[in-house]
């Protein structure tokens, strides 16, 4: 009788485990997965506008937005962020990413 009760506790006990288990597998599956579709957006975004003038301009204003987080907007950088949002309309990228992806160029 005591044997039958301890082991209905301990799977008791073992339910939420597993199921914070599962529940954290499903949380990281997706941050890795968002994680690849921004690294897969900044690779293609670097290699179809690599030879363009306006973007190669544009890095020193992107490391500089990039390493102030956000507040430093140079004139350049704008204009880059302009003309890659013109240029690729489907694109729903964040400032942060386009302006890591012009630096990666």
């Amino acid at each position: 009788m005591f044997r039958s009760r301890l082991l209905g506790v301990a799977l008791l006990l073992a339910l939420p485990l597993a199921a914070s288990a599962s529940s954290f597998v499903v949380t990281t599956d997706s941050i890795v997965r968002g994680l690849k579709a921004s690294s897969d957006t900044t690779t293609d975004l670097s290699s179809s506008l690599r030879d363009k003038k306006i973007v190669r301009e544009a890095r020193e204003d992107a490391a500089s937005f990039v390493a102030s987080q956000g507040d430093i907007r140079g004139v350049r950088l704008e204009s880059a962020l302009a003309y890659i949002r013109t240029e690729q309309p489907q694109l729903h990228a964040s400032d942060a990413q386009l302006a890591q992806a012009i630096l990666a160029i």
